[in-house]
């Protein structure tokens, strides 16, 4: 099948002026409309070519020039035709986009209450238009993309991460530059995270339903430009200089040594459903951009946000895969979050295909080549639940590992067999060949839910401030107050709490795979309950740098976990491990292995221990030729005697972390082995052990752990 030239779509400078092209098949006519100075529209005919690519050069017209266009053709809903000139419509290559839309104007391609009856009221006023774009170079790249075995990864929103932060001149609060002030990058130093994902940064609009309750959407879930970046995260109008800006965020990043994720959003776009404004592509070809039903009328959302972006048409497709080669190309980005993946790589008949050509083209596309990709594996549609299918060169969040960190430290498990499994990069979904653990992205909070103190904090949602009498967002939590709903001053409450917080951070910092912290948990942001607070601009959702001092402490001590993980190798497992037996230098064999559970009584655990639904504590025992470590993760309220194993797992132990008080467990010292350890209630203490490097030393270890052999003389 041949596939049009993409390369000119969009809006490119040129030494006359500026090129204008735009792919509309089934148009019978596409006006190019440029916007002045003093909003006067100027009209112009574009060609179409054999492609259905419609194309014009206009001399003069210079970077800055705000443009739309006009698409003229069929208007028949029934049939997937919505063609309507009187709507000013956005360009999909686009990069830049200014203006936002005027919930109260006529934005409808229909009357208000007829889907059918086309609006011949002009939009143009009430919709954002697009701006003219000049190239510029790209930002310092990264001076060296770390694999996913050293990332840890920072869930942020841009705004919401600076909005309040006391360093960061006012000018710049809530900016993509302000994301680039030393003291922002500093804390991201401090505490040891290698890449940042943002939330999405694509241009995105509100939906019409928060607009009517005076709410704005604030996550960004609702994208309306595809390589646009956000244009009112820029500190100084919105006529392109968001490129710029946001060029500048990357660079400053990119020298730190900090990489750049991107949450992005192909799966469906900021129009919603047909009976939502028409802004881009529905004007464009609603039959060709998005999903309809078999009787070409209605939208086929396997989204739950009214449309779903069809890329089983290679133009649509080739038109995401574009957006995704400029962000990495030109904006510098080192990798994606694909929200709602499932729904990227359904065919003409919406079923899953995990041998789509949208997965085939970015795993040979040498523009990807070392770009992390992250899927969000499911989307609400048939089949759509795809964790553990997508294959090599793909991390996926796993909501298994989030649900069961949950459910394990408010102790509502069945014994600890699940939560090894989850420990070891969660096997059962992602060993399969060419995975890693670190196809498992590990993480217990996450934008979408209750930040880690909320966690810990409330039993149920607080959501009224949404305007939905606390009906939206999940009931499914898994939290646990502790004794009293919200905050409290009760200090033993409290301090149960972060001590709890710890356990949580911990437990996904320490299991093979690739962890996730949501920003600000290592400091104790709430949002007073709220668990699904798209829609809060505010202080429910920016971050409070004002930390009180214990909170403060548990930032510390997650950053020295985190400097302890990247440290040892031994702690990120890179492979699975499959109790495999560790070899000397002369491969000789160590008689340990690789990864082991320990009881805390008889040393590796048996059948009994793993069947024993009341257990609660799990040793957890990993090792290579040159270091061992034994964690213990207890989530009983009270502590547990345990004896350290002898010979060959080590003979010497040395507590280097943990989650209790210090008082409880000091750290630093050393204890033979068979010693017994009082490990505290509700905590992790991780230990680091002595072991032989060689035949001839564990041979000379065991005589002495011995003892002097007896006299054989007569007496």
């Amino acid at each position: 099948m041949h596939t049009p030239d993409t390369s000119a779509l969009g809006a490119h400078v040129t030494a006359r002026g500026a090129a204008f092209a735009v792919w509309a098949p089934r148009a019978d006519r596409v006006d190019l409309v440029l916007i002045d100075s003093r909003n006067a529209q100027k009209n112009l005919r574009m060609t179409k070519d054999a492609d259905g690519i419609w194309s014009i050069e206009v001399p003069g017209v210079r970077a800055g020039q705000q443009y739309g266009f006009r698409a003229h053709g069929e208007w028949d809903p029934s049939d997937g035709s919505r063609f309507n000139p009187a709507r000013l419509l956005l360009d999909p290559y686009a990069r830049a986009i200014a203006g936002g839309i005027d919930f109260h104007g006529p934005i409808l391609d229909h009357l208000p209450g007829s889907p059918d009856v086309m609006s011949m009221e002009d939009s143009f006023g009430a919709v954002p238009v697009s701006v003219v774009v000049e190239d510029t170079p790209p930002p310092t790249p990264i001076a060296r993309r770390r694999p996913m075995s050293e990332t840890i990864i920072y869930e942020t929103h841009l705004r919401g991460f600076t909005k309040l932060h006391p360093d960061v001149p006012e000018e710049l609060l809530g900016s993509y530059l302000g994301m680039a002030e030393p003291a922002v990058i500093d804390h991201l130093h401090r505490l040891g995270v290698t890449a940042v994902q943002f939330l999405p940064l694509q241009h995105f609009v509100s939906e019409p339903f928060i607009a009517q309750k005076g709410l704005r959407n604030y996550w960004g879930y609702n994208t309306l430009g595809f390589f646009a970046p956000h244009a009112a995260y820029a500190t100084r109008g919105t006529v392109g200089n968001q490129v710029e800006e946001f060029k500048q965020m990357v660079s400053a990043l990119h020298e730190a040594d900090i990489e750049v994720i991107l949450d992005v959003v192909y799966n469906h776009t900021g129009e919603g459903g047909q009976e939502g404004p028409t802004l881009s592509m529905r004007g464009i070809d609603q039959n060709a951009y998005y999903r309809l039903t078999s009787d070409r009328r209605d939208d086929y959302d396997v989204t739950g946000c009214g449309n779903s972006v069809n890329t089983a048409h290679p133009m649509v497709r080739r038109f995401v895969l574009d957006s995704l080669r400029y962000w990495v190309r030109e904006m510098g980005v080192d990798g994606f979050r694909f929200d709602l993946a499932t729904t990227l790589i359904r065919d003409w008949y919406h079923n899953v295909d995990h041998q789509h050509q949208f997965k085939q083209t970015l795993a040979s596309d040498p523009a990807f080549e070392g770009i992390k990709m992250i899927a969000e594996p499911w989307d609400i549609g048939p089949y759509g639940y795809q964790v553990g299918a997508w294959g090599p060169d793909w991390s996926e969040w796993n909501d298994r590992f989030r649900d069961h960190v949950r459910d394990y430290w408010r102790g509502s498990v069945h014994g600890v067999q699940e939560l090894a499994t989850r420990l070891a990069g969660s096997p059962d979904l992602f060993d399969r060949p060419g995975r890693t653990p670190q196809a498992s992205i590990n993480f217990v909070t996450a934008h979408d839910g209750f930040t880690m103190r909320d966690l810990v904090s409330y039993d149920v949602k607080h959501n009224l401030a949404n305007g939905e009498a606390n009906r939206d967002g999940s009931d499914n939590n898994r939290s646990w107050n502790h004794g009293w709903e919200g905050e409290t001053t009760d200090p033993q409450i409290n301090a149960t709490r972060r001590r709890q917080v710890l356990n949580m951070m911990a437990t996904q910092l320490l299991a093979a795979g690739t962890p996730m912290l949501l920003a600000g948990d290592e400091f104790g942001r709430t949002q007073r309950g709220n668990n699904n607070a798209y829609c809060q601009d505010s202080s429910i959702s920016w971050v409070d740098w004002a930390a009180s001092p214990e909170w403060s402490q548990i930032l510390e001590r997650v950053a020295a976990l985190i400097t302890l993980r990247r440290e040892h190798p031994t702690l990120r497992l890179d492979q699975f491990a499959y109790h495999t037996e560790v070899l000397g230098p002369n491969g000789e064999n160590l008689q340990r292995v690789d990864l082991t559970w320990m009881d805390g009584t008889n040393g590796q655990m048996g059948e009994d221990a793993w069947h024993d639904g009341s257990r609660r504590l799990l040793g957890m025992y990993v090792s290579d030729e040159d270091e061992a470590f034994l964690t213990w993760f207890n989530s009983s309220p009270d502590s547990v005697a345990v004896k350290l194993p002898g010979l060959p797992w080590g003979y010497g132990f040395q507590t280097v972390w943990h989650s209790a008080e210090e008082s409880e467990l000091p750290l630093g010292v050393r204890l033979p082995a068979k010693a017994r350890l009082l490990v505290p209630g509700r905590s992790v203490t991780v230990m680091r052990v002595d072991v032989p490097k060689s035949a001839p030393e564990l041979l000379e270890l065991r005589a002495l752990e011995a003892g002097p052999t007896p006299s054989s003389g007569m007496t």
